[in-house]
């Protein structure tokens, strides 16, 4: 059995493959190419970020234009709308499902972690991945959201470079390393 060391060694010498970065101007005009499973098919990824912080969207938003990843961001501010966007209920009938879910949880109407399990109780929405972004560190909230099987929880940095690279690094394991069952309109 390797070593916790064994691990490390093998780590700070792996580099990851060289993956083309996707043009400025094709993530601005939602073109895709080669990046991922989801660019092989030709579609932007469909990012909800549920966050009720007016700034944390704004930096959000920030960080995603710095990707320059091929993607469409639905915004959401409480739970219950974002269980509305899920289920495609009232205004959000014509909703897109999404590929990635990046939520908060602290959250007005409806908690995050109540939001997370409603998600992971439903046949269709558990097998898409969610991302607990939060600035609770408390060891209860982070044990909660993965009994609640939140497939990551990031503390959010209160960095502006720091938030971003985050978002960054996730958005790139998620969507361009990580095999993600397509967004359908079951």
């Amino acid at each position: 059995m390797p070593r916790y060391n064994d691990c490390l060694d093998i780590w700070e010498t792996w580099t990851p493959p060289n993956i083309p970065a996707i043009p400025p101007e094709a993530a601005l005009t939602g073109q895709c190419g080669g990046n991922g499973d989801l660019a092989e098919v030709g579609n932007p990824a469909e990012i909800l970020l549920v966050e009720d912080r007016t700034s944390d969207v704004e930096l959000m938003k920030e960080a995603l234009q710095e990707c320059h990843s091929c993607h469409h961001l639905h915004v959401v501010r409480n739970g219950e709308e974002a269980l509305a966007f899920l289920y495609r209920q009232g205004k959000y009938d014509r909703a897109p499902r999404p590929h990635l879910i990046l939520l908060d949880l602290n959250l007005p109407k409806l908690s995050g972690h109540e939001v997370l399990a409603a998600i992971k109780a439903d046949p269709i929405l558990k097998l898409l991945p969610v991302v607990v972004l939060t600035t609770s560190t408390t060891a209860q909230d982070i044990l909660q959201s993965y009994e609640l099987h939140a497939n990551c929880c990031i503390s959010k940095p209160a960095d502006l470079d720091q938030f971003i690279e985050v978002v960054q690094v996730t958005l790139n394991f998620w969507l361009s390393f990580v095999s993600l069952p397509l967004a359908t309109d079951a």
